[in-house]
């Protein structure tokens, strides 16, 4: 039996055309965010607005304390999403 090797989880935020802020996380950035922009397996945020670009990420996390994280900042004021780039 072989071990699953640990992924690198970041969380993320990415800014849209109508300058909307998302967060969330992934293990791969590249596709994470081509994902959103096709509309192809991205989130419904992105239906009726385009994905731009990241502002922010945060690398170094595991599945959890992605997830955690993601909620601490979701949980955030846009001034305070701000503050972070």
């Amino acid at each position: 039996m072989t071990a699953k090797l640990a992924s690198e989880w970041f969380v993320y935020i990415i800014r849209a055309d109508d300058q909307s802020l998302y967060t969330g996380i992934t293990t791969d950035l590249e596709r994470r965010l081509k994902q959103h922009q096709s509309g192809n397996g991205g989130a419904k945020f992105f239906r009726g607005r385009r994905a731009i670009e990241y502002v922010y990420t945060e690398a170094g996390h595991n599945r959890r304390s992605a997830a955690v994280r993601e909620a601490q900042i979701k949980k955030m004021s846009r001034q305070q999403k701000l503050l972070l780039f």
